[in-house]
C-alpha cells in the first residue's frame, strides 16, 4: 500500500460511500492508482466504503469491501474490462445504505450505478478521467466522436456533481455542456517518487552502459494515443541522448521495430522501488501525449526531480510552466516538441534549476490535501440531497427521474 502522512479530517462526521469503478486492480494505470490512494484515505479517516469493480479484482483493499462483477474485454483494448450495463446489485446497494454513490470513470458500469442510486434516493458524484471522445478519433472511429460526448454529457448531467482532474479538462467539459462541473486533482507519494532514488545501476541499464548519455525518461502504456513516435526523432536530433520507456502495451512490437538501432530501452512494466529508481535516474521527462485528462506519471516524473516537456493540452497544461519547471509544445507539432526538448538540454544549469523547481511544486500537491478535499465535496453533496421525504426537493427530482440511467432512455432523449 501506499504512504502517506497523517493529517486532520476536515469532514464532519463519517460516511458511507459506495464507488463503481470501471477499471481497477490487477490492471494498473492513473485511474487504479488514484483509487489506491482514495481507499487508503477512506480507511484512516474512519468511513465505511462498499466498490464495485471488473471480475479480477482483489476482494478487498484497505478497509473497503470489492464487489467483482461480471466482465468482457474490450475488444479495441484486451486489458480493459468492461461490465455490461445489465447487472444488478440493488440488493448489495440496500444492505450498504450509501450516503453518497460515486461513479469512477463511469461508462457502462455507470449506468448501472446511476440507476440503482436514483432508486434509492442516494446523490451521485461522477468523476470523469479518460478523454474517450479522443480516443475514439485517434483510433480511426472519429464518426463516433460527437456521440460519445452525447452519452458522456447525457449521464454526466444526472449526477449531483461532476469531477474531472484538471481545469483544462474542467473547460472542455464546459465546452461540451456539462453541468455542476469542479476539479478533483491528483496527488503524489513524495517520499515513494523522490530525487533521492537515483541509482547508478540504474542508470547503467536505462543508457545501455552509456551512463554519461543525457537520459530522457517516457513512462505510460506504449499504445496510440500517446504517441510515442513523436520521440523516434529527438534520437537523430540528439546524438548523444539516450531514451528509457518505462511501461507496457498494446504497441509494443510496433514501436520496438521504430526505435531499433537506437539507445533506447523498453523496460516493460515497472513498480514499487525498480520505478522510482528509474524515473530518478532520468535527466528529462518527455510526454507527448495530448489525451491526458490529469497525467499522473507527469507528477511523478517532477516529484522525482525531472523537468518536463510535454504536449500543451489536457492535465499537463496545469503542472508544467514554460521556462520554470518545464516546456509545453504545440500540441499537434511535433517539430516544435522537438525543439523544446532541444532547448531544455541546451543549458544543463537552467536543467537542474527547473528539476528543483518541479520538485518543488510535486511537494505542495500532497495525496492529503487532495482526498480530504475529496471528502469534503462528498459531504457537501450529501448535505445539499436531503434523504428525508419531509425535506422533499432533491428527493422529489430523484424520483422523477428514477429510471434515467438506463440505455433506453438515452436512445430515446436522441
Amino acid at each position: 500500500m501506499h504512504s502517506e502522512k497523517p493529517g486532520q479530517d476536515r469532514v464532519r462526521k463519517p460516511m458511507r460511500i459506495a464507488i463503481f469503478a470501471e477499471t481497477f486492480l490487477p490492471k494498473w494505470d492513473g485511474i487504479a492508482n488514484t483509487l489506491c490512494y482514495l481507499l487508503e484515505h477512506l480507511a484512516r479517516r474512519g468511513h465505511s466504503s462498499l466498490m464495485f469493480a471488473p471480475e479480477g479484482a482483489p476482494e478487498q483493499y484497505a478497509n473497503t469491501r470489492i464487489i467483482g462483477l461480471p466482465s468482457i474485454s474490450f475488444p479495441f483494448y484486451r486489458d480493459l474490462k468492461v461490465v455490461p450495463p445489465i447487472v444488478n446489485v440493488a440488493d448489495d446497494l440496500e444492505a450498504f445504505q450509501p450516503d453518497v454513490v460515486h461513479l469512477v470513470n463511469l461508462a457502462s458500469m455507470g449506468l448501472v450505478g446511476m440507476h440503482h442510486a436514483h432508486n434509492m434516493g442516494v446523490p451521485v458524484v461522477a468523476s470523469y478521467h479518460s478523454d474517450m471522445p479522443q480516443y475514439a478519433r485517434l483510433y480511426g472511429m472519429g464518426l463516433l466522436e460527437d456521440p460519445i460526448w452525447a452519452y458522456f454529457r447525457w449521464l454526466h448531467n444526472q449526477a449531483e456533481l461532476n469531477l474531472c482532474p484538471s481545469y483544462y479538462t474542467k473547460r472542455e467539459l464546459e465546452d461540451h455542456d456539462f453541468e455542476r462541473v469542479a476539479v478533483w486533482g491528483r496527488g503524489v507519494d513524495t517520499e515513494r517518487y523522490s530525487p533521492r532514488h537515483r541509482a547508478t545501476a540504474w542508470r547503467e541499464r536505462l543508457t545501455q552502459g552509456k551512463p554519461g548519455r543525457t537520459l530522457l525518461i517516457y513512462a505510460g502504456r506504449l499504445a496510440t494515443e500517446k504517441r510515442i513516435e513523436w520521440l523516434r526523432p529527438l534520437l537523430d536530433l540528439l546524438p548523444d541522448v539516450a531514451l528509457a520507456l518505462l511501461g507496457e502495451g498494446p504497441l509494443r512490437e510496433e514501436l520496438e521495430e521504430l526505435f531499433e538501432g537506437t539507445c533506447t530501452v523498453f523496460t516493460g512494466y515497472l513498480e514499487g522501488q525498480d520505478l522510482s529508481a528509474a524515473y530518478a535516474s532520468g535527466d528529462l521527462f518527455v510526454f507527448p501525449s495530448a489525451s491526458e485528462t490529469f497525467g499522473n506519471v507527469v507528477l511523478e516524473a517532477m516529484a522525482s526531480g525531472l523537468p518536463v516537456v510535454a504536449a500543451g493540452a489536457g492535465g499537463p497544461v496545469d503542472q508544467v510552466r514554460n521556462g520554470y519547471n518545464g516546456y509545453l509544445s504545440d500540441p499537434e507539432d511535433p517539430e516544435d516538441f522537438a525543439k523544446l526538448v532541444e532547448r531544455a538540454l541546451a543549458d544543463r544549469t537552467q536543467l537542474a534549476t527547473m528539476g528543483k523547481r518541479a520538485r518543488a511544486y510535486a511537494e505542495t500537491q500532497t495525496w492529503e490535501m487532495i482526498l480530504d478535499g475529496l471528502l469534503e465535496q462528498y459531504y457537501e453533496v450529501i448535505q445539499a440531497h436531503p434523504r428525508d421525504p419531509q425535506n422533499d426537493t432533491a428527493l422529489s427530482r430523484s424520483r422523477e427521474r428514477q429510471n434515467s440511467g438506463t440505455l433506453a432512455q438515452f436512445f430515446r432523449s436522441r
